[in-house]
């Protein structure tokens, strides 16, 4: 396997309009990446990845994220069994965030709570505001407690 290199970020033409991947880390180190399934365009998850992660998922073909409440790189849907294939990658005109598209195995789901998305609730707005959340999504498609044990506390979260 080849290893993924990033080019060093040198003027503005180069990251805006080259070839050469140069992305931008915050000063956490990491770089969010918005995920969708490939079919459907549906949003699945925000994540973020530190550059071991994104290199393993570039080089892999399969998601890595890095986890901001447990300080560790992580393979989506290795405990799970839905990992996330990549289909497409993209990164923005700055290269400071990642979009991809993939394909999810098993039931497609791509939410430790149990859902399809990590985006089953809408935020009433406008006329609607200070009304409570609404779900999206009717059902889950698995049992976390089932798949990975105890429900974290939510101070780990």
């Amino acid at each position: 396997m080849t290893q993924l290199e990033f080019q060093p970020r040198q003027t503005v033409e180069q990251i805006e309009e080259s070839t050469d991947l140069a992305p931008k880390f915050g000063v956490d180190g990491l770089l969010p990446c918005i995920t969708t399934d490939a079919s459907t365009g549906e949003v699945l998850m925000l994540g973020w990845m530190n550059a071991e992660a994104f290199r393993l998922t570039i080089q892999t073909g399969e998601a890595f994220y890095f986890s901001r409440a447990r300080q560790v790189l992580w393979h989506k849907g290795a405990s799970s069994g839905l990992v996330q294939k990549v289909v497409e990658a993209r990164i923005d005109d700055d290269q400071d965030a990642l979009w991809l598209r993939v394909e999810v195995t098993g039931s497609g789901a791509s939410c430790h709570v149990g859902y399809r998305s990590c985006f089953y609730r809408a935020v009433p707005h406008g006329a609607q505001v200070g009304t409570p959340l609404t779900f999206l999504e009717d059902h889950k498609t698995f049992d976390p407690v089932v798949v990975y044990g105890d429900v974290p506390n939510p101070t780990q979260l």
